[in-house]
């Protein structure tokens, strides 16, 4: 697994602890980066504090283009690699969008359910298609 999966892991780690206990996702990456035995990858706190920043605009669009889910009916480990995959594709910069969606479906084979991986891949591959057109 590369450097940057593994931010992309321990970020999902970060946000869906953080929804879990409804804490700010702030509070748990710094508690995450003090208990940590070696310092965090920058990419994991780049990628949480995206998700913080974009948070409204990332699930206001997630909701729009997610035919017949809600984000509360969606898996809380789909939810949270859907607003990273969303921030890599709008926001982030130095990320193909094909690497952006395609590690967001690696993250949901291994940890999501079985229908996750097609499900995960469509929405970004749908807010992919719409991003020309999207004021960001």
């Amino acid at each position: 697994m590369s450097a940057r999966s593994k931010a992309r892991k321990k970020a999902l780690d970060v946000l869906y602890e953080a929804e879990a206990r409804g804490v700010s996702a702030a509070d748990v990456l710094d508690a995450t980066t003090e208990s940590a035995p070696q310092p965090l990858n920058p990419y994991t706190a780049e990628l949480v504090w995206g998700v913080v920043e974009h948070a409204d605009r990332i699930d206001d669009l997630l909701a729009t283009y997610s035919l017949g889910w809600t984000l509360d009916r969606m898996p809380a480990v789909d939810r949270n690699l859907l607003r990273i995959g969303t921030y890599e594709i709008l926001w982030g910069d130095d990320v193909p969008d094909a690497v952006a969606i395609n590690e967001a479906v690696e993250l949901a084979r291994s940890l999501s359910t079985d229908e996750s991986p097609t499900f995960v891949n469509g929405l970004l591959a749908r807010i992919l298609s719409v991003k020309p057109s999207l004021a960001l």
